[in-house]
């Protein structure tokens, strides 16, 4: 089983560069299931209802969150309505929508994906690695391929988090900061970790954003509105492959054979 997890996607250019690559990126590569983090896809902050349905008709399967997953008001009534759509899990009970979503992939394996937020210099949530615990134990038995973002701040804390999965689902990525590291590698007990995929969108700008608007803040320190970059737009990915043939990790799941970066430019 191959799966492909697609980093932030940020603003329009993002949006494009999946529009125009994603199709023959799967066919090249044989992807079964392709999983994206959308929550920069609306001008940087949050994703809009027409922004996740177009994303998802692209051949995006499932579309997780963050911290700005609420930065766009009307994803909250849409939210409840499309479970394909996550959020963080451990947000706080009564959010609207899910941090977990279980599907059967086009080569009929069946999965889920957890989408969990850090506590590290972020906004206050539930605990992530408690939260883990429960979700998990909600899975049913036949869920072969577990995939989690953990959309977090600090590479200790999703370093950890992939350390205490080890074992118990098939690949832990981790999102957020929107620079690509360069520490992929599958542990021992089965389980694919990255600590950041990297992010889809102008890589010109600084996280995504124009360059001149965020040194000017970290200059004056005073209010500015950033706007999406343009320039040298890249998408930043991993490839994820599980085998689902040979013995599985000891919560059942596919272990984990491999897991490659991939950065694609625009043409």
């Amino acid at each position: 089983m191959r799966v492909l997890f697609i980093g932030d996607i940020v603003g329009s250019p993002g949006r494009q560069i999946v529009r125009d690559r994603l199709a023959d990126l799967v066919e090249h590569n044989h992807i079964d299931l392709v999983i994206a983090n959308g929550e920069n896809s609306a001008a940087g902050f949050g994703i809009t209802p027409r922004i996740a349905e177009e994303l998802l008709q692209t051949g995006i399967e499932v579309l997780t969150g963050g911290n700005h997953s609420w930065d766009r008001r009307e994803i909250f009534d849409f939210i409840p309505h499309e479970p394909r759509l996550l959020r963080p899990a451990n947000f706080p009970e009564g959010n609207p929508g899910s941090g977990l979503f279980v599907g059967t992939a086009k080569n009929g394996v069946k999965y889920a994906v957890l989408n969990l937020q850090g506590r590290v210099f972020l906004a206050p949530t539930d605990d992530p690695f408690k939260k883990a615990d429960t979700e998990l134990a909600k899975l049913p038995s036949d869920v072969a391929f577990v995939l989690v973002d953990i959309h977090a701040e600090t590479t200790s804390e999703k370093i950890a988090f992939g350390w205490y999965l080890d074992g118990r689902v098939s690949a832990v990525v981790g999102t957020h900061t929107h620079v690509p590291t360069a520490d992929e590698r599958v542990l021992p007990e089965g389980t694919a970790y990255i600590t950041d995929v990297g992010m889809t969108g102008p890589h010109e700008g600084i996280i995504g954003m124009d360059r001149a608007a965020i040194i000017k803040k970290f200059i004056d320190g005073l209010p500015t509105r950033f706007e999406v970059a343009t320039g040298d737009v890249q998408m930043n990915a991993v490839v994820i492959e599980a085998d689902d043939s040979g013995p599985r990790n000891h919560a059942g799941r596919l272990r984990a054979k491999s897991i490659g970066r991939l950065r694609l430019r625009a043409d």
